[in-house]
Order: C-alpha cells, then structure tokens, then sequence
C-alpha cells in the first residue's frame, strides 16, 4: 500500500521549508570578482536541466506545500526560451509567489513581459554606481544598460524590486550612502549581502575585503534613522529589514557570517544540472536529475525523493573567511 505524501515539507530540526531558489543556468554574462573566476568552466549543455525538467521539480515542490519560488543561475535571462518557462511556473496552483533574481543587463527589454507573466518580484544586483568601477567589479557588464533595466523594472510595477548589493572594503565602501540615495530615490529596497565564501578565487583575498553587515549599518544609520522591522525570512528570504522614514523603500542585511540565521532557514536550493542543494555552505545534496531520467520515472517517486532528502538538511552552515573554503563550487554554480 502506497503511504500518503505529505502536503508541508519539514526537515529533522522540525524547520518548514516553504520557498525553493531553482537555477535555470549556470552561465552569466558578467564574472562578478565575489561570485566567478574570470574563466569559468560551465556545467555541459547536456548536464543542463531542460525547461520541462525544471517545471516538473518546480511543481512537485508546490505540491508539496512551497509557495515561493525563485529563478536564479548565473543569470536566468540569458537562458534561451526562458519567458516559455515562466509563463507555466506562474500559474501553478497553491505558488504565492515568482520571484527573480537577475544582473540587470536584460531587464531594460524583458521586464514588462516578466510582469505580465506572474514575476511579482525582482531581485537585481548593482554594486557600483560609478561606471570605470561597475565594470571592473563585473568584469563585462554596463552600468548605463543596468541602471535601464533597473527603471524598466520600476515601470512594469513589480509588487517589489530590490537591490543587491556585495559591499568590498577597499573596493565600493565608499558608495554604501550612493546606494542608498539611489534606491531611495527610486522609492525601492536595497539589501546589502556579506560575500560568501564559495569557490576559489584570487582576485581578492576575502578576509582583507570582508565588511560586516554591523558596520555598514552603523555608516547609514549617521545619515538615516534605521528601525528594525523583525525576524528574516517569511517571504522576504534572510534579509533582515530597517526602515528609512520615507515610508516605502526598505535597507536590508544579509549576514550569512555575522548574523548567522540558519535556525530560521526555511528553503532549499535545485542547481542548474538537478542537485537538491539543501545547505547554501555545506555539500548535502541529493541528484534529482537521475529521478527526472530514469526510464520509471514518475512525479510521485520525484516527491518522495525530495521528502526524503530533507532529513539531511543541516543544522547550519560555518563559514571561515580565513580559510581555504570547503566549498570548491561557485555562487553561479550554487544558483544565488
């Protein structure tokens, strides 16, 4: 007798996972210095899960109770045929809510169809507003072409739209305050994300670059009144949120090594070649792309994998800036 699947997912430390980041690619057109190395060997097409791969992972988690999903790569919208995928992903029944995010650099002709086909929010990363440095960070991107999807966005009339942004000591610390007039400005949210230590890269050394989430509160809170606005996660991921006064736009934190939230984490990482991720800094992973292939494949054997998997779904994460990283994989490789 075949036992009834359960409709909420709950790992072993009793945490509800209700919100999935799915990578549709792990390929960008920019090498960001925190998340890429200038040459990038990509995952082969093959190993790629198609586009009716990942609306079959996407559904079987909604089945199963998650109501936020999020597309992430490298950057999603390069990813040929993407708005084919979109537009099914947006309809599933019981998703609260798709959600992106992106780089910018295609948003200035993509947003309005992105809206149109369920994207209720939009994630875009800017590091830089100052042209020369934008493209250093980047590597090949322009910041004139972000700013424009960055407006675009606004236009379509995203439910919210926020910026991401890595802060690097030595780097871009001296435009956190920029950044900050420039979202507000915008009326919009702006988080600011601890780099992460995934992958091995030379172009910095990470220790030497690291800026905490505290000191950069403590720069912007000279210029505004930050109130804190409670607990991270819920729909709005790890970011902890302060308000400005201006009633609208928000200042976040993402503060994977000074704030350390995983007794709250509520999600689960899919790569683009079908890895259950179920830890952003461990290796726990489970292959759903060998249950997508296999010549017995069926939905329900791909939900009960995944129900499985979440009994190894660790504690927490331990990141160690002054070390040689346990995780070899990069952030494009991890799906944001």
């Amino acid at each position: 007798m075949t036992t009834e699947l359960p409709r909420v997912l709950i790992d072993r430390f009793q945490r509800r996972v209700d919100y999935v980041r799915l990578s549709v690619t792990d390929r960008c057109d920019f090498r960001c210095v925190y998340c890429m190395a200038e040459d990038m060997t990509f995952v082969p097409k093959q190993h790629v899960l198609s586009l009716e791969e990942i609306h079959e992972i996407a559904r079987a988690f909604v089945e199963l109770g998650v109501g936020k999903i999020r597309l992430t790569g490298g950057e999603p919208l390069i990813r040929n045929n993407i708005l084919s995928l979109i537009k099914p992903l947006g309809q599933l029944p019981g998703l609260d809510q798709l959600v992106i995010t992106s780089n910018g650099s295609q948003l200035h002709r993509m947003a309005s169809s992105l809206r149109e086909l369920g994207v209720k929010r939009i994630n875009i990363s800017l590091d830089s507003l100052q042209p020369r440095r934008f493209r250093q960070l980047t590597r090949h991107g322009n910041l004139d072409q972000v700013i424009a999807g960055i407006d675009a966005a606004i236009a379509a009339k995203f439910e919210r739209i926020r910026l991401n942004a890595v802060i690097l000591k030595g780097r871009n610390e001296d435009e956190v305050l920029d950044l900050v007039n420039f979202a507000l400005q915008r009326s919009i949210d702006i988080a600011f994300i601890e780099e992460m230590p995934l992958g091995l890269i030379d172009e910095h050394n990470r220790a030497l670059s690291f800026c905490s989430s505290e000191e950069l509160r403590e720069m912007i809170a000279r210029e505004y009144p930050l109130e804190p606005l409670g607990d991270p996660l819920g729909a709005d991921g790890p970011a902890r949120y302060f308000s400005t006064g201006n009633g609208v736009s928000r200042i976040g934190f993402i503060s994977p090594h000074s704030h350390n939230f995983c007794h709250l984490c509520n999600r689960v990482r899919v790569t683009a070649e079908g890895r259950l991720l179920l830890c952003l800094g461990n290796e726990h992973s489970v292959d759903l792309r060998a249950v997508l292939r296999a010549p017995d494949y069926t939905q329900d054997k791909l939900k009960r994998t995944i129900i499985s998997a979440m009994a190894s779904k660790p504690e927490r994460h331990h990141f160690d800036l002054d070390e040689t990283p346990d995780i070899v994989r990069f952030m494009n490789t991890t799906g944001g």
